[in-house]
């Protein structure tokens, strides 16, 4: 039977409308369906992303091979899809590491900086004493030392870059649709997508619903994931705090543990009009099974508990923000059982997944974009892209 599209893509967040892009230059026919972000979240009873925010960090440095090697290529691209789409989303204010000198081979940092020698990737090391001076914003411990990738390197807008994406498919030729897809069902020769009450036919499609994947019956069989909540501590900014925060890089600072590690967003204005210095971290415990339990999580202002820890660490790291007022929200990260993102095909030849996050993913949100399109239309990744590490697991 004649298909309304040769594929529908899931799913219109930062792997999504990446994928629409790519695949926009690769074949005709192409559909991107995903819900845009309701306008009151604590109101709203359909499902969420998490990239509705306005600053995530982006690098190269990593203590993974496949990770470093998805962020640099993503990298690569963001000053071209920003000139194209003419929105910006990437502010290259540098990112720095902090923590317990470095044994090579050992822990994140021992690792990461074999990383980026392998990658040949420009990081400088900073011993305590320099640290401080470079960056006085910090109280950190007097014996941590710094690494700090300055160059392609700070943080993007998860908002803007997914508007530029879909703006740059659509212009190519994507069918965006504004909808929330409820089924997605392999007919033996066609697929079948329902949205909203209208439904549409394509000869295969890529389910990139991040966290909601596993919800509405939109895989043959449900990944491996976890879906894990996430608070992040918001400080509002007045002027005497912008004086000193102002230059501040992206920062990640490890405890003696690298489980202990927090992730701070230099100042960002937000759409209420306010500057916003923004910390977090991976210490919340909380999984979630159910949509309904999902959706009330998104709907909260995250763990209050785990918001007085974070805004307690952001204290003795940043006395300067003592005089701030602080807000909290949720997140929801998807871990899956390979610690890779998800990109192949179902038990279907027909659905495919895109998924996967691990609460590091939105920096190499393109190159995972790039990859889902891929396997739309050679349908396999080879070595070079990863093929065998981003198998999808299904339970």
């Amino acid at each position: 039977m004649a298909v309304d599209f040769k594929v529908i893509i899931v799913g219109s967040g930062m792997m999504g409308a990446a994928a629409a892009r790519h695949l926009s230059g690769m074949i005709e026919g192409v559909a991107l369906i995903g819900p845009s972000e309701p306008a009151e979240r604590k109101s709203h009873h359909g499902v969420f992303a998490s990239h509705y925010d306005e600053a995530r960090i982006t690098r190269s440095f990593d203590d993974n091979m496949v990770w470093a090697t998805l962020a640099a290529r993503s990298l690569d691209r963001y000053r071209e899809i920003e000139a194209k789409s003419g929105i910006s989303f990437f502010s290259e204010v540098g990112c720095l590491f902090a923590g317990p000198p470095a044994r090579p081979g050992q822990g994140f940092l021992g690792r990461a900086l074999q990383v980026s020698e392998a990658l040949d990737l420009d990081v400088e090391m900073l011993t305590s004493a320099a640290l401080q001076e470079r960056f006085p914003q910090f109280d950190l411990n007097p014996s941590f030392n710094g690494y700090f990738e300055a160059r392609r390197a700070g943080h993007i807008n998860p908002r803007a870059l997914v508007r530029a994406q879909a703006k740059l498919a659509g212009q190519a030729g994507v069918t965006v649709i504004d909808g929330t897809v409820a089924t997605v069902r392999d007919e033996g020769t066609f697929v079948e997508v329902h949205a909203d009450g209208m439904h549409y036919t394509a000869e295969r499609v890529l389910v990139a619903a991040g966290g909601f994947s596993n919800f509405n019956d939109l895989l043959p069989a449900a990944t491996e994931v976890r879906l894990a909540a996430r608070t992040v501590a918001f400080f509002e900014l007045g002027d005497r705090e912008m004086t000193i925060f102002s230059e501040m890089p992206s920062t990640i600072v490890f405890g003696d543990r690298d489980e202990d590690h927090v992730y701070i967003l230099p100042p960002v204005r937000y759409p209420d009009g306010k500057t916003y210095l923004k910390l977090g971290g991976d210490l919340e415990a909380r999984s979630f099974d159910t949509l309904e339990d999902v959706g009330a999580w998104f709907r909260s202002d995250g763990d209050l508990v785990e918001r007085d820890l974070l805004v307690s660490t952001a204290l003795q790291l940043m006395p300067a923000l003592a005089e701030c007022p602080t807000t909290s929200a949720p997140c929801v990260a998807t871990f899956t059982a390979t610690a890779y993102p998800y990109v192949g095909y179902t038990d279907s030849p027909r659905i495919a997944v895109l998924s996967g996050g691990n609460f590091v993913a939105a920096k190499s949100s393109d190159e995972l974009g790039r990859l889902g399109a891929l396997v739309m239309t050679q349908g396999w990744l080879g070595a070079e892209d990863f093929g065998q590490e981003l198998t999808p697991v299904f339970r």
